[in-house]
């Protein structure tokens, strides 16, 4: 396979993400369990695409995968024009400083043996930054950026609540400036309410410093409010991109509608016509043939056994995979598609 130039690439695209495949092998088994296969997509410098799906659907892997944290097992993910998955190790430990990640669950993230100051200042030790007193400066300045006292600095992770520690896992985020944040899931541990302060904080740190998100959550309701473009995993494949509010509003995958159509309404006067899907996600080790999500499709018919669908551009912005859709076979390959064929 030859490798797309990094002039193909758009140069406004932060991120652009190609054909990635990552296979998990079973012990003692020749089987694999195919969490990512063949997904897709570009993140713009400045905004926050939503990675959403059912748990298990792979999402979480995909971030791990940009950052190199797993290795994938195919494709290429190109940032700022260049494959990092073709870098040495050198060369990656370097452009780590420019992505980052924010884990889940704010109190297993942390080392429960180290103070505040210690974690928040360890990117910074492990990557020049000698001077004890400049650590201890710029830690003081990431914990009031935060939301947090700088005299936390000599506490440890036990003595703060979920919602302190996800702010201190956001701070050593920042620690090196980086121009993208890989969020998995990091306000699915919190309560309700301190949710919406960690989101507005992470609103907040995007418009003073610049920068880039993939937000990974299950939660349909904070994508929505955070989001500039929301994409919909599912066992593996991405079946739907467009703009957060053209999706919500005009969903065009089944399994989208069924997604959106469980979101909870704030008025007990409105009742929501709910899609209910009937049976579990099949295995990732063996996964339906054709389209993958058709053993729960409201609207399946027996083609969709035998064809594997692409995602193509629908309307303008918005693209989907299911043959079902009106027009889908009369759409344009969206574009980064099209990019994707010619390095086959």
């Amino acid at each position: 396979m030859m490798s797309a130039t990094a002039e193909s690439i758009t140069p406004r695209e932060l991120l652009d993400v190609r054909r990635l495949v990552k296979h998990f092998p079973v012990d003692n088994s020749d089987d694999l369990v195919q969490a990512v296969d063949g997904v897709s997509f570009s993140v713009r410098a400045g905004e926050t695409l939503g990675l959403v799906g059912e748990s298990g659907c792979g999402k979480s892997t995909v971030g791990r995968c940009l950052l190199r944290l797993q290795e994938p097992t195919a494709g290429e993910v190109y940032f700022e024009g260049k494959n990092i998955l073709e870098l040495p190790a050198g060369e990656m430990r370097d452009l780590r400083r420019e992505m980052q990640i924010i884990f889940q669950d704010p109190y297993a993230s942390l080392n429960p043996r180290l103070s505040i100051l210690a974690t928040v200042s360890e990117p910074l030790k492990i990557h020049g930054v000698s001077s004890r007193s400049e650590r201890r400066a710029r830690v003081a300045d990431l914990l009031t950026k935060v939301g947090l006292d700088a005299d936390y600095m000599n506490r440890y992770p036990h003595e703060f609540s979920g919602g302190q520690r996800q702010r201190i896992g956001i701070a050593r985020a920042l620690a090196l400036n980086p121009k993208l944040i890989v969020c998995d899931e990091p306000v699915s541990a919190l309560d309700v309410s301190v949710q919406a302060q960690v989101v507005n904080l992470l609103q907040d740190l995007q418009s003073q410093l610049g920068l880039t998100y993939l937000f990974i959550s299950h939660g349909l309701a904070v994508v929505e409010h955070i989001s500039n473009r929301v994409a919909v995993m599912y066992l593996g494949k991405i079946v739907e991109i467009a703009d957060a509010g053209e999706l919500y509003k005009n969903p065009l995958h089944p399994y989208t509608k069924a997604l959106l159509s469980a979101i909870p309404v704030p008025d007990p006067r409105h009742k929501r016509q709910r899609i209910v899907l009937h049976g579990d996600v099949p295995t990732p080790i063996n996964p339906p043939s054709g389209c993958r999500f058709r053993t729960r499709c409201p609207i399946a018919i027996p083609e969709c056994a035998g064809r594997v669908p692409e995602r193509r551009e629908i309307v303008p912005g918005h693209t989907a995979a299911c043959i079902r859709i009106e027009g889908y076979d009369t759409a344009p390959i969206a574009d980064f598609e099209t990019s994707d064929s010619q390095t086959a």
